[in-house]
C-alpha cells in the first residue's frame, strides 16, 4: 500500500520560515505529480503548490513569491519551503501524490497525506 507520510509542521512567528516534507513509500512504479493543499476550519481544501514529473510547478497566487515546492526523484519526496509566513498561512497543510502503482498491471491512484499543522503566530 502506498503512504504519504509528513513531517516539519510546527508554529512559527510572522515573518519567519518553515520547510515541511513528504515522503511516499510503496509499490510505486512512477510518480506523476506531487503537491500541497491546506485548509481551514469552515473552508475549502485549496492548492497551495505542486509540481509534476518533468519539474514544472504551480503556486497559488497567495503564496507566489513566498513558497517554493521542490522534489527528490530519488526518495520520492516532496518538499515545500514556506517563507514570509503570515499569519493567514496557519492550516492544516496536506500532501497529494497522483501515483501510478503496481508491478504487472499499473493503475493510477491519487493519494493524500494525514496532514500537519502550520500556525503562524506572535
Amino acid at each position: 500500500q502506498v503512504q504519504l507520510v509528513e513531517s516539519g509542521g510546527g508554529v512559527v512567528q510572522p515573518g519567519g520560515s518553515l520547510r515541511v516534507s513528504c515522503a511516499a513509500s510503496g509499490p510505486i512504479f512512477r510518480i506523476n505529480a506531487m503537491g500541497w493543499y491546506r485548509q481551514t476550519p469552515g473552508k475549502q481544501r485549496e492548492l497551495v503548490a505542486s509540481i509534476i514529473s518533468g519539474g514544472s510547478t504551480n503556486y497559488a497566487d497567495s503564496v507566489k513569491g513566498r513558497f517554493t515546492i521542490s522534489r527528490d526523484n530519488a526518495k520520492n519526496t516532496v518538499y515545500l519551503q514556506m517563507n514570509s509566513l503570515k499569519p493567514e498561512d496557519t492550516s492544516v497543510y496536506y500532501c497529494n501524490a497522483q501515483i501510478t502503482v503496481g508491478v504487472e498491471q499499473l493503475v493510477d491512484f491519487e493519494f493524500w497525506g494525514q496532514g500537519t499543522q502550520v500556525t503562524v503566530s506572535s
